[in-house]
């Protein structure tokens, strides 16, 4: 059975002949009786404090637990971030290649459409010089035909000749080329 400091103070020791001093046990029990005190106060206050140790300790263990479990959660959600990451990236590229190709399709169909329209240009260029080459020479035949002096025709000399009067008559039998008069309006119609 365990002592207390009450127990200790108030046990007292049978007296004999020759005994021991009472003052002095009394005070010896006394100096005992406070230091027990003080040292089963001082293992309450350690017991106590275990039990707050062991407390934090244990919600400590809930908290590394606690923190474990997020890490690893948060790991995984790391490591699905990264692999949806991954192909957000692959499905992008794969996106930018399509239009990449698009691209390159389209302007591939212009090029052969603008070297088709530059054909087509040409083509009427080779045309439209052949026109105006072929008008040229039309008219420059034309121009020909109008400078080349025609066969003369008697009964239009003479009819020129008849409005122009004697005196052209008489000029182009001389063979001068001098113009002939354009007689007037009145003149044409007194003849």
């Amino acid at each position: 059975m365990r002592l207390t400091p009450l127990d200790i103070q108030s046990h007292h020791f049978a007296r004999r002949m020759r005994g021991v001093d009472a003052g002095e046990v009394e005070a010896f029990l006394r100096m005992v009786a406070e230091d027990f005190a003080d040292v089963i106060r001082d293992n309450d206050r350690q017991r106590d404090r275990i039990r707050e140790l062991e407390a934090r300790v244990a919600e400590l263990g809930s908290r590394e637990e606690t923190l474990r479990s997020t890490l690893m959660t948060a790991q995984e959600l790391s490591d699905d971030l990264r692999k949806t990451a991954a192909k957000e990236a692959e499905v992008l590229l794969a996106e930018a290649e399509v239009k990449a190709e698009k691209l390159i399709d389209a302007a591939h169909r212009r090029i052969a459409k603008l070297a088709e329209d530059i054909r087509e240009m040409r083509a009427l260029r080779t045309r439209i010089a052949a026109s105006v080459r072929c008008a040229i020479e039309t008219h420059l035949e034309l121009l020909d035909g109008l400078a080349a002096d025609g066969p003369e025709d008697p009964v239009l000399d003479g009819k020129v000749a008849f409005l122009a009067g004697p005196r052209a008559a008489a000029a182009r039998k001389a063979g001068t080329t001098q113009p002939l008069p354009v007689p007037s309006p009145g003149e044409a119609a007194g003849a």
